[in-house]
């Protein structure tokens, strides 16, 4: 989609979520008038908020406490959004229950503060959540495999904005005190453009490991030119794997490590996945995929023994979850997806959008891959 297309189509949805939080929630709370035109004054500016974001996501360079500002109207408006839904679905209940005037009124005006209470809170828990990226550790049993390795797996760090050098700094001192044999990076790893990224992805070449780092695109790459994104990867002595595989391991003791490009290159004939190329000439030994979205196990064969993947970020906020499941058949954590294949869908390590987490925290993921 062209870039003002999408901008357009960005406000425009947004305009329209206000519009119904204004007129199904404000409206019908029991307050003053005066403070419910300060609540769409806030409702005014925090859709400014919004363009805000969207200029400082893609178009201009703004201090980070800027940017924190104008990142979280985004989550505020979805949660007030989600809480206004609620409140009309249950006052639209409450008018057809059969009780007195005076209990109904009782009701209404607990279901107002609630309500109000809900948002505030929530989306407090949210902005906290974000600042937490937990260790999830996981022991995978992986058949025919004669010797355990250590995995750290990120994903989904959308570097940009908040996302800065500080972050990857500590990122990876927090990798590096994990002591793994190698680190995989499922895709969506960069946001912005390729010049303000440099001096930030830099600090990705500190990654100590035994085997090295290894990469595989996200659909995020696509929009920030892949080709340049790759090479510098490339540069910082990072393995970028294209439809390829590599063994890890000495000699009849390691697995294969292979890796495709993100399912968005059939979009855009370009940097199309080929799985049969990345299990190419592969070793008598077993075999994990990296592949970005968890539905490509689509059309994985079975070749592979567990697939490492991203991209949902678990939802990032609660009901978001419902949606992603709609396009995902794996939302986070580890499936056995048929006999011989297993999925581990890792939440996201930094966040897209608003800083804010709901039900889904940000993860960096421990995996021992382990023989038996």
């Amino acid at each position: 989609m062209n870039p003002q297309l999408f901008f357009i189509a960005f406000l425009g949805v947004f305009i329209l979520i206000n519009m119904y939080i204004s007129r199904r929630f404000i409206a019908h709370l029991d307050i003053k008038s005066i403070h419910k035109f300060y609540f769409r004054i806030f409702l005014f500016v925090n859709f400014f908020g919004i363009i805000g974001y969207m200029l400082g996501r893609y178009y201009a360079d703004f201090p980070n406490w800027l940017y924190f500002l104008f990142s979280l109207p985004i989550g505020v408006l979805f949660l007030l959004f989600c809480t206004a839904i609620i409140y009309d679905i249950s006052r639209a209940i409450l008018k057809r229950i059969p009780i007195s005037k005076r209990r109904r009124d009782f009701f209404k005006r607990s279901l107002d503060i609630s309500s109000l209470a809900l948002a505030s809170t929530l989306s407090a828990k949210s902005i906290y959540n974000a600042r937490d990226i937990k260790l999830e550790k996981i022991d995978i049993n992986i058949k025919k495999l004669k010797k355990s390795y250590k995995i750290a797996q990120l994903s989904d760090i959308h570097i940009g904005g908040l996302i800065d050098k500080a972050f990857i700094k500590n990122l990876v001192l927090r990798v590096n005190t994990l002591k793994v044999d190698l680190v995989v990076i499922t895709g969506d790893l960069i946001d912005i453009e390729m010049d303000r990224a440099k001096d930030i992805l830099a600090e990705l070449g500190n990654l100590n490991s035994t085997y090295g780092t290894f990469f595989v695109a996200g659909n995020h790459e696509y929009f920030h030119d892949i080709e340049k994104i790759i090479e510098t990867l490339k540069g910082l002595d990072i393995r970028v794997l294209e439809n390829e595989n590599v063994y890890i391991g000495e000699e009849d003791e390691g697995f294969n490590l292979a890796g495709v490009y993100d399912i968005f290159g059939y979009r855009t004939n370009n940097y199309v996945p080929d799985l049969n190329r990345a299990l190419k000439d592969l070793k008598k030994s077993p075999t994990v995929l990296l592949a970005h979205q968890p539905k490509y196990i689509d059309e994985v064969t079975d070749s592979v023994d567990l697939m490492l993947s991203g991209h949902t970020h678990g939802g990032q906020l609660f009901p978001f979850r419902f949606l992603v499941k709609l396009q995902q058949p794996y939302l986070s954590g580890l499936h056995q997806h048929n006999r011989e294949l297993q999925i581990y869908v890792n939440k996201g390590t930094g966040f897209w959008g608003p800083p804010m987490r709901l039900g889904a925290s940000s993860e960096i993921t421990e995996i021992t891959l382990v023989c038996t």
